[in-house]
């Protein structure tokens, strides 16, 4: 037979069982400085912290994407800037050839450095962040455009993909980040290569009309490469404004994070205290208590 404890017995387990778990979770709260460690220390909070967390692991995850997208287009406008400068060089030196005072022998000098300065575009075409090639496209491992001293037309042909890389703002909005090499230096009608290169030829044959032709040409890609260059300017801005969204985002999550998951390690103390005062005053008055029988009132 199971005795039972009367009802008086049983209230005062309960409530010194009660007084026991508030002291092991301020005494948990201390050792570890977190208010919670386990779903039942605060049930109501456990579903905000998760989701909180998720969101900080999310928002770290496209920090570190617009971190690398960052490098990439910084580089892209960079170069891009050197290239508009290169282009700018070479419309000079066919605005002096296509005067009538320049001679056969000074248009040959200009025509050999503005075919250093395709060279030059070509390389400026070829850059790389990381191992990958900037200007092309999707297919970044490889270099968008060749140098071929051998052939009349020395710039090969496009070996890169279009580019449809997108990066996410922390919003959840995603954003194109690049354009491809042969939409910057050799779109159709405004070819940069070509541009440059039919100006060495014009300036190499001593032809006034064909250097003032491709003088022409030289004028219209310099302005679709400020176009693109321009692209890539408000790429920055957008990538720029993107980290500075994440960044606060993330610490508004962590400061949520840590405001929900954190313990008061004073309230601790205070609350640890009062439950071993509530605890040892409940033992105390108990002790007190008189402990009468059946055989006490048959004496």
């Amino acid at each position: 037979m199971v005795n039972r404890l009367n009802p008086s017995n049983e209230n005062f387990l309960a409530a010194l069982n009660r007084i026991n778990e508030r002291a092991e979770r301020a005494t948990r709260q201390i050792a570890t400085g977190y208010r919670i460690t386990s779903a039942s220390d605060a049930p109501d909070d456990i579903s905000i912290l998760l989701q909180a967390r998720v969101e900080v692991d999310r928002t770290s995850q496209i920090l570190t994407n617009l971190g690398r997208v960052k490098t990439e287009v910084d580089t892209a406008e960079e170069r891009l800037r050197s290239a508009v400068t290169l282009m700018e060089r070479a419309r000079v030196l066919g605005a002096q050839g296509a005067s009538e005072t320049h001679t056969a022998e000074s248009r040959a000098a200009a025509a050999e450095e503005v075919t250093g300065i395709l060279r030059q575009l070509v390389s400026v075409a070829g850059t790389s962040v990381d191992g990958r090639y900037v200007f092309s496209g999707d297919a970044d491992p490889k270099a968008p455009f060749g140098w071929d001293d051998t052939a009349v037309y020395p710039v090969t042909g496009y070996h890169g993909s279009p580019a449809t890389r997108q990066v996410q703002h922390p919003s959840g909005l995603a954003f194109s980040v690049a354009r491809s090499g042969d939409e910057i230096f050799d779109a159709p009608g405004s070819s940069v290569f070509q541009a440059v290169y039919n100006l060495s030829v014009a300036l190499r044959a001593n032809d006034t009309a064909a250097i003032e032709s491709a003088l022409a040409a030289v004028t219209a890609a310099g302005a679709h490469l400020n176009r693109q260059l321009a692209f890539y300017g408000s790429v920055q801005g957008q990538v720029n404004a993107a980290i500075d969204d994440a960044s606060k985002m993330k610490l508004r999550l962590e400061t949520e994070i840590s405001g929900l998951q954190e313990a008061d390690l004073t309230q601790a103390i205070l609350e640890l205290n009062q439950a071993r005062f509530h605890q040892q005053a409940a033992l105390e008055a108990r002790a007190k208590l008189p402990q009468t029988s059946l055989f006490d009132f048959l004496r």
